[in-house]
């Protein structure tokens, strides 16, 4: 039984995956495109400029690449649970041989591997504008998977609680872009006043950013260890509520 519940948690890891990869250009792509807009700004207004003594292109670039990890990693959950949802299939996943915690473990690992196959590409595309080169690697690597689950985990909780495609925009159209712009993904919290810098610091996207920023300029606006633990804590926690809500059938079961 074990081999079997093993074969069954790696088929929905591959299908999970396949269904992004068979549309590399919505999925792989776009992605990309819209970094390279992000970043078209801000050469263009910015360019060569120091922020608080550093050059600003390499401090924002990223925070270009682990926004389009967090992005991606929620977007595929959560539609992926919308759509087994609407065709009534998501049930089917929750008989033998998989338990409610393979399904949730084989979702978010879905969700996880596009987030950051979407990070290494974007990190390798970006070369030729901001040579980007880890001075902690293990740092950019930690913060980047933290990253990807966490928000996997909760496109999986958004995908079972929304009712409609709609309710799933506005999370991310009030929630997630909100709490990923306004987390130092595009400065350093060096350049806000006191007040605002002790708030930003209670954004949990902001220890993700931070470390992962750390990873690669060496130099981080937040303290490491507590953000290593906000940042796991933050991913285990929600993994856990998935957990949950599967194993209960939350507006899965008639």
């Amino acid at each position: 039984m074990p081999t079997v519940r093993g074969l069954g948690l790696w088929t929905l890891f591959v299908k999970e995956v396949w269904r992004f990869a068979k549309n590399p250009v919505g999925s792989l792509i776009a992605p990309l495109i819209t970094m390279y807009l992000f970043l078209a700004v801000f050469s263009a207004a910015l360019g060569d400029n120091l922020v608080s003594g550093a050059p600003f292109l390499p401090l924002v670039a990223p925070g270009l690449i682990i926004m389009a990890i967090m992005l991606n990693a929620f977007e595929n959950t959560a539609v992926s649970v919308m759509s087994y949802r609407n065709y009534g299939d998501f049930v089917d996943l929750l008989m033998p041989p998989l338990s409610p915690g393979q399904v949730a473990l084989g979702m978010v690992a879905g969700g996880t591997a596009r987030g950051l196959i979407v990070g290494v590409i974007a990190w390798i595309s970006i070369q030729p504008f901001v040579t980007l080169v880890p001075v902690h690697p293990m740092s950019a690597i930690f913060h980047a998977a933290m990253a990807a689950a966490l928000l996997s985990s909760i496109g999986v909780i958004c995908g079972l609680w929304a009712e409609k495609w709609e309710r799933l925009g506005a999370v991310n159209t009030f929630v997630i872009a909100p709490l990923t712009f306004l987390s130092g993904a595009f400065y350093s919290l060096a350049q806000l006043p006191e007040v605002w810098r002790e708030i930003a610091q209670w954004n949990p996207f902001f220890y993700l950013i931070d470390g992962f920023r750390y990873g690669f300029i060496g130099r981080a606006d937040g303290s490491l260890p507590v953000g290593g633990v906000v940042s796991f804590g933050m991913a285990i926690g929600f993994w856990a509520l998935c957990y949950r809500l599967v194993a209960t059938g939350y507006k899965l079961k008639p």
